[in-house]
């Protein structure tokens, strides 16, 4: 499996995959607008026998006061694919790149037992958002202290 970042022959394929892996196209729409509103700070997919098999989208947030934030969202892999691993490649592979572009620190609204493996913990009462409070809005500091001071972070519009 190769994990690369996304170029613009394999968006038909990224689209299919997401829609697929939903079982809906509300995600795979996101993917696309936030991609052409400029608002993805890395996307990858994860390529097997020449089929892309998994796909991932980090966002920059937009953050108050001002900060390169990113946030995770959607992860998504083949549905005959799933529970082999390539969710979990590509988000580390993901969060590697976010931290090599400079982003400070990382969200995700998602299943606490899953994003906890990778040092995900429950978002502090600092961070702002309309999913602060809920179990499944986490974050991970790639600076320490970056989430101890007040901020409000918001995903791209695309999110509704």
């Amino acid at each position: 499996m190769n994990i690369r970042l996304v170029a613009p022959n394999d968006f038909p394929a990224v689209r299919s995959l997401v829609a697929a892996a939903f079982g809906r196209t509300d995600e795979a729409d996101i993917v696309e607008t936030v991609r052409t509103g400029g608002a993805a700070l890395v996307e990858l997919v994860a390529e097997a026998g020449g089929e892309i098999v998994g796909h991932v989208l980090f966002n920059r947030m937009t953050c108050a006061p001002a900060l390169l934030a990113a946030g995770l969202a959607p992860l998504a892999v083949a549905p005959s694919r799933q529970g082999q691993g390539i969710g979990a490649a590509l988000v580390r592979r993901g969060l590697d790149a976010c931290r090599a572009r400079g982003a400070k620190g990382c969200v995700v609204l998602g299943a606490p037992p899953y994003y906890g493996r990778f040092g995900f913990t429950a978002a502090p009462a600092t961070i702002a958002s309309p999913y602060a409070g809920l179990a499944a809005f986490q974050s991970l500091e790639f600076e320490s202290g970056v989430f101890a001071r007040p901020i409000a972070v918001q995903y791209p519009s695309a999110f509704g």
